[in-house]
Parts: C-alpha cells; sequence; structure tokens
C-alpha cells in the first residue's frame, strides 16, 4: 500500500501459497522448444532419450512395444478399456509414443546380446533404434550392466549354459526373456555335445 500495489494483487497474495516466476515460466518454454526442435529435426535421438527416461522408471517394456505398428495399437486399445494401475498408466503413456514413433515411419532393431547396450538406446547404422537390456521386463540394471559386461571385448558364447556361468547376475528366467526376443539367436541351451547331430 506504501508503494501503490493494487489492492486486488494484494488480495490475491494473501491468497496464493506460490506465484510461478516468469524466469521459470521462459525457462519452461525454451525447454519445450528444444525438445519440438529435436523431435522434429533429430528423432531418433529424441526417441532415444525419452525412451531411455521411461525405461529408468520401468515404464518401457521391450516385449510388449517392439511388436511393430498393429501389435502396439492392439495392446493400446485393450488397456484403455480396462481400469489400470499407475504402473500399466505409466506403460500406456510410453506405448502411445510407440505407436507415434511407428506411424512416423521408425522402427526398433532387436535387442542382441552382443550389441544392445546396458540401459541406453543406442541408434543402429539402419536408422533403427535398438532397446537396452534393461527395457526386458523383470531384468533389472544390475542384472543389465552384468550382460554388459559379460560380452565386452567381442566375447563370444557358446551356450545359454555358458553364459549364464559368465554372468551370475542374470537368471534363468531373464536368460528365457532373452531368447523369446530373439537376443541370443540360436545359442543352444547346453554345451553339451550331441554326436547325433553331426
Amino acid at each position: 500500500r506504501d508503494h501503490d500495489v493494487p489492492e486486488w494483487y494484494i488480495e490475491s497474495l494473501a491468497k496464493i501459497g506460490y506465484l510461478f516466476p516468469k524466469a521459470h515460466a521462459v525457462a519452461y518454454v525454451m525447454m519445450a522448444f528444444r525438445i519440438a526442435w529435436f523431435k522434429v529435426h533429430e528423432p531418433l535421438a529424441f526417441y532415444s532419450a525419452y525412451f531411455y527416461r521411461r525405461s529408468q522408471k520401468g515404464g518401457f517394456d521391450a516385449a510388449m512395444m517392439t511388436v511393430g505398428t498393429d501389435g502396439v495399437r492392439r495392446k493400446i486399445r485393450e488397456m484403455k478399456g480396462k481400469a489400470l494401475t499407475a504402473n500399466e498408466e505409466d506403460l500406456l503413456v510410453t506405448l502411445e509414443a510407440v505407436y507415434e514413433f511407428n506411424m512416423r515411419g521408425f522402427e526398433f532393431a532387436p535387442i542382441d546380446l552382443y550389441k544392445s547396450d546396458a540401459i541406453k538406446f543406442t541408434i543402429t547404422e539402419d536408422g533403427r533404434l535398438r532397446p537396452p537390456f534393461v527395457s526386458i521386463s523383470g531384468l533389472g540394471e544390475t542384472a543389465a550392466w552384468d550382460l554388459a559386461r559379460c560380452t565386452e571385448g567381442g566375447r563370444n558364447f557358446i551356450s545359454m549354459e555358458e553364459l549364464s556361468r559368465a554372468c551370475p547376475k542374470v537368471s534363468q528366467s531373464h536368460l528365457e526373456a532373452l531368447k523369446n526376443l530373439g537376443a541370443l539367436g540360436d545359442m543352444p541351451e547346453t554345451s553339451q555335445i550331441n554326436l547325433f547331430d553331426f
């Protein structure tokens, strides 16, 4: 009042606990422009970063999201038709982004034991996005780093049995998930050689 501040402003301040600073709003708008620029001009870099952030919260399931446009659309319809948990709502948001990713003509490369990263989505030479090990449902960051460590330096495995011994933090269910996603190729389960295969 000493400085001629209007009465409506004084009353507003008495009612509002926090006024959003203009500088903060400007910073948000600048960040939105940066994100939009990347989404338009460098889409694979954008989706790589976006899906990486989603996977950190368990919001990306490779088995569910790398099945192509029709499979993703079917899953979205199925999820929208029922009551969802918070985790399922998170997955739905990611599925919608995956659907957009597919509709823009982009594809996921298959998870590969020797080419996938532990936690980051990588851009392949042929312009696809390769999901990391951590994007496999149930496979946590510790097991993902163990898998990446075991396969670095060009080390190849002759069987799932050998891989299991080399990567103690990777469980049998993790190996089955990797096999179901095609990440292990035609790797046999055991190192035993069957004489009748020759």
